[in-house]
């Protein structure tokens, strides 16, 4: 595709981040003391750790700061920022090695972050934090190994972690789970792999490991989570040294796997959940966006999904299509609604959701713009999205294009 499709939706700016515009699962937006609003970005991989972009003005963003990670061999794919504390997610490429975990960094000079404590879960067996979730300034949710867990299939070596960050200076976990099965020692048996090659790879074939775990200060006893594919968990974690299962729902099979986020709608008893599209050309077909009905939390019950575009028309025009991430109504200077979703869906862009109707699910907007260039792909692939308090959208390409800016007219 060549030209911009866009519908309600309007860009207003459009930024490379000085030439290293990949990227990846991490957006997040600070507002300091003197009211300038800096949007913090993770980067899909190595040279750069992360960014910090002034979008004071949202018509003119300017990269304000941008680390560097300590080698070619690790990323720092997630990020989020509460007052002025960075938490920073650090997965590495093998197995072992350093630094796998999470940092902290004081953010209140927004041109010089100051790293202020490191939480380590690097292992034999462990590639450190994919994703993390922090918005109390108290706890950090993460998906990660340890150096005392070992899978029973390389796959799963990622699972539910709490850590306490109330002193960044001697970080500790205080709580975990896992899909029971899936670590050496279990008394469960290994849960079922439906396509289980090849065994000794992290990528390809079946994965049961944690992506996200989102928490919300107003139900802080609840966690809820997206294991791959082992569907969606809502965890009781009002004991955190002891969290339990509520409830769990997956629809792999038959249905293709990765579930990525769990996103509740408290007020309306729902759930919004996306399965990740990992696959290029359509391969994975189809990746769905999943609206529960959670209103017995004990009994999730499906009755909707997200209309996508046909995948006759963008399943074959390069990269990944199909669902990945939400804007997901954490607190902060953010966004909330219960009637609109906005996602990123890979080469589909941009699309914006009403599900006043949650049976019947509406495009209302949507922004897709041309492949950017020296991308690896042909197509745009946009890979995150955060939405400010203004109804400001921030958005970001997977590879090249960097940070794409926009207002919605909905």
């Amino acid at each position: 595709m060549t030209e911009t499709q866009s519908n309600n939706m309007k860009l207003l700016a459009h930024n490379t981040l000085d030439g290293f515009g990949g990227v990846g699962e991490g957006m997040s937006l600070q507002v300091t003391n003197k009211g300038r609003r800096i949007l913090w970005i993770a980067h899909e991989g190595p040279p750069k750790n992360f960014s910090g972009v002034d979008v004071t003005d949202p018509k003119n963003p300017k990269v304000v700061c941008q680390t560097e990670l300590k080698h070619q061999n690790m990323r720092s794919n997630s990020l989020e920022v509460t007052g002025d504390i960075l938490a920073v997610a650090y997965q590495v490429y093998q197995l072992g090695l350093q630094p796998a975990g999470v940092e902290l960094f004081d953010v209140s000079d927004h041109e010089n972050p100051k790293s202020i404590g490191f939480h380590d879960t690097s292992g034999p067996h462990s590639r450190g934090v994919h994703c993390l979730w922090f918005v109390d300034g108290e706890y950090v949710h993460c998906a990660s190994g340890s150096s005392d867990f070992e899978p029973r299939h390389p796959r799963d070596d990622q699972f539910y972690q709490i850590i306490d960050v109330r002193n960044p200076s001697k970080m500790e976990e205080v709580g975990r789970w896992w899909l029971p099965g899936t670590r050496e020692g279990d008394g469960e048996p290994s849960p079922e792999r439906v396509n289980p090659e090849p065994m000794d790879e992290l990528r390809g074939g079946d994965a049961f490991r944690l992506h996200n775990a989102n928490v919300y200060p107003e139900h802080p006893d609840r966690a809820y989570l997206g294991y791959i594919d082992g569907g969606c968990f809502i965890l009781d974690i009002s004991d955190k040294s002891n969290p339990t299962v509520v409830s769990e729902w997956c629809p792999h099979p038959p249905y293709p796997g990765f579930t990525h986020t769990v996103m509740p709608l408290f007020d309306r008893g729902l759930l919004v959940v996306t399965d990740e599209c990992i696959k290029d050309d359509g391969a994975d077909w189809p990746k769905l966006t999943w609206i529960i009905d959670a209103r017995n939390e004990e009994n999730l019950v499906p009755i909707s999904t997200l209309p996508m575009p046909p995948v006759e028309e963008y399943g074959h025009k390069g990269g990944r299509f199909g669902s990945h991430n939400l804007h997901e109504n954490r607190p902060g200077p953010s966004f909330r609604s219960e009637e609109i979703i906005v996602g990123a869906f890979f080469n589909a862009g941009i699309r914006v959701y009403s599900i006043k109707n949650p049976y019947q699910p509406e495009l209302i907007a949507n922004f897709v713009p041309p492949g950017p260039e020296n991308s690896r792909v042909p197509t745009i692939q946009m890979n995150e999205v955060y939405v400010d308090e203004n109804g400001i959208v921030y958005a970001g390409d997977r590879w090249a294009g960097g940070l794409y800016i926009m207002e919605m007219d909905i």
